[in-house]
């Protein structure tokens, strides 16, 4: 069974979830510790529960989602793995950093690219991939259809949905992608947005403004 640990880093208020289950085998989405004392929490927690990293994926690269990705892929040897439509966003974000007053370690490139219909393992569990893009060209969402959750970015939020007015973004693109990627997945699918609180599709099939 996955355990899902939410630390909320960076001064975006940016949600990064490292999940791991029996084996001790665990994945990061999205690791967004900026600040020494973020990365000492992460790193503290993944040796007090004797987890080992196998994997770094990120939903998408905006520059929240992305600041720990230097940090975790050297501590842990781990390459990026991301979708190749938003491998843009990678390179221009030390120059977003400064325009938000901040210092950044160059990001690494992705070593490995994710595609619809991908599957990632760590342990016994395994977590499937749908491209669901809008928010940004190449934005991923990563399920278990067992366990009944997603993990998805900036897709979708509780009450809202992700902004589509920066680089690569689409509104008609992002509602569509929700509503046929993350509705047809069930009412009872628990998700974890990449800010704020989690929620689930039903919940937003019949409350969310934007449906």
């Amino acid at each position: 069974m996955i355990t899902i640990k939410t630390f909320v880093f960076n001064p975006f208020q940016e949600n990064t979830y490292l999940l791991y289950d029996e084996t001790g085998e665990a994945v990061i989405i999205d690791p967004g510790c900026y600040a020494k004392s973020e990365e000492e929490q992460l790193s503290a927690f993944v040796e007090a529960n004797k987890l080992t990293l196998k994997h770094l994926l990120n939903t998408h690269s905006h520059i929240d989602h992305i600041l720990g990705n230097h940090f975790v892929s050297e501590h842990y040897s781990l390459p990026v793995q991301s979708h190749k439509e938003d491998e843009f966003l990678i390179t221009r974000a030390k120059e977003q950093a400064v325009l938000f007053g901040m210092q950044i370690d160059e990001p690494p490139m992705p070593g490995n690219y994710l595609n619809e219909n991908d599957t990632i393992k760590f342990g016994n569990s395994e977590l499937k991939i749908a491209h669901a893009p809008g928010h940004s060209p190449g934005s991923l969402i990563f399920y278990s259809e067992n366990e009944r959750f997603m993990i998805v970015g900036d897709v979708l939020f509780n009450q809202s949905i992700g902004r589509t007015d920066l680089p690569g973004g689409n509104l008609d693109t992002l509602l569509k992608s929700i509503f046929t990627k993350l509705f047809p997945l069930g009412d009872d699918m628990k998700v974890y947005s990449g800010h704020g609180a989690t929620t689930t599709i039903g919940q937003e099939r019949i409350s969310n403004p934007f449906f």
